[in-house]
């Protein structure tokens, strides 16, 4: 028998006891005991005037129908997509209410068991449109907040590439500190972010499948653009590659910082002005100096490659403002930002063989002292930041 169809037989029984065990095996159990388990959970909460729109989802094992709905214990008159929500199914509620601007408030829905199910929206602020302005409002902050502080910090190329060699090891040594920090700081966020999703499609475990996924990627990138430098032979090549790796973690990070720039806006709980953009500046400024930092021992790029790294880091800032604002879902948030995690522990993998001394020690006090000193930078930074 061929090997192939070793591998098949298994597989095709695998698949009929399945089939099996979904069309009778339900039967022969029995009626579960005891009343239904009803579990609505809302995805999303668009206010319009006159108007309250819940995106809801099921999390629980039984359909749920709602039949009635209240707000600050007043009925109102609501239209749905579907009578009845069968498991993760989702469906739209539209509430006519007349609520005011800043105003808390308490939705009841009551299901055709009985059973009530509450969603409270703190303030009631209007939810932004989607139009030109809008998203000319969100490139406007995405640029602010990314692109033009990272091209900032990468002026410190020249500066970098006149100082002594242990000297560039410390600053390396500071990215780490601060690829570090990003890290650290994105997982904090993303684990509070997953723990308030409705958990229908995994909740935190979602930041692991990111940054899993993100540190896979990224060694498969890194192993492609190393083979394609072993076949050229190009000089100062693998430092652009290890920049554009850097540029990458970087990116990914502030997609989730444009996520919550965007969600926040959307709400009413983002304080645009100068101290937003100072704060947000002063912050990312310091990832334009770490997506150089490799660049400074080495002949430099050309001014369009590093306009090219700039953009890949600064720019999904303002992919994330979009996507924050717009069409936010704390399970998509929780994803990407696992995304960025991945990414940047693989670059601060990869540049740890640059901070060695002649001794191959990794760890030795110039490089603890950099590595600290990256971690205060962006913990100072960080204290001017409200989102």
């Amino acid at each position: 028998m061929p090997v192939w169809a070793l591998g098949l037989v298994p597989l095709v029984l695998i698949v009929a006891a399945l089939v099996a065990l979904l069309t009778i095996g339900g039967d022969t159990l029995g009626e579960r005991p005891g009343p239904p388990a009803e579990e609505l959970a809302v995805e999303q909460t668009l206010l319009r005037p006159g108007e309250i729109e819940l995106t809801l989802r099921n999390v629980g094992p039984d359909p749920v129908d709602v039949e009635q709905v209240f707000v600050n214990d007043a009925y109102v008159d609501f239209s749905e997509g579907t009578e009845e929500v069968g498991r993760l199914g989702a469906q739209t509620l539209t509430l006519d209410y007349p609520w005011q601007e800043g105003s808390p408030l308490l939705v009841t829905m009551l299901t055709a068991t009985g059973a009530t199910i509450e969603h409270e929206i703190d303030v009631a602020v209007a939810t932004p449109e989607a139009d030109g302005g809008f998203y000319g409002l969100m490139a406007l902050l995405g640029t602010y907040v990314g692109v033009i502080p990272v091209a900032l910090g990468m002026l410190f190329l020249p500066f970098l590439g006149r100082v002594r060699e242990q000297w560039v090891r410390v600053f390396m040594a500071a990215t780490i500190g601060l690829l570090g920090f990003l890290a650290v700081d994105a997982y904090l966020e993303g684990t509070e972010i997953g723990t308030e999703s409705t958990g229908a499609f995994g909740g935190v475990a979602l930041l692991f499948i990111g940054a899993a996924l993100a540190y896979l990627g990224l060694v498969a990138l890194d192993r492609y653009l190393r083979a394609r430098r072993e076949r050229a032979e190009t000089a100062g090549a693998g430092a652009f590659q290890l920049s554009l790796l850097v540029a990458i973690g970087i990116g990914l990070h502030n997609l989730g910082e444009g996520l919550a720039i965007g969600s926040a806006y959307a709400i009413g709980e983002l304080a645009l002005g100068a101290f937003l953009v100072f704060g947000f500046a002063l912050h990312n400024t310091t990832e334009g100096l770490a997506i150089v930092a490799p660049l400074a021992a080495h002949r430099r790029p050309s001014l369009l490659r590093l306009a090219a790294l700039g953009l890949i880091a600064g720019a999904p800032a303002i992919l994330g403002a979009f996507i924050g604002a717009s069409v936010y879902n704390p399970e998509i948030a929780t994803f990407l930002i696992g995304l960025g995690i991945g990414a940047i522990v693989q670059v601060i993998v990869q540049l740890v063989p640059a901070i060695r001394d002649r001794a191959g020690r990794a760890l030795y006090p110039a490089s603890v002292g950099g590595i600290i000193a990256g971690v205060a930078i962006l913990y100072v930074t960080g204290l001017l930041i409200s989102v």
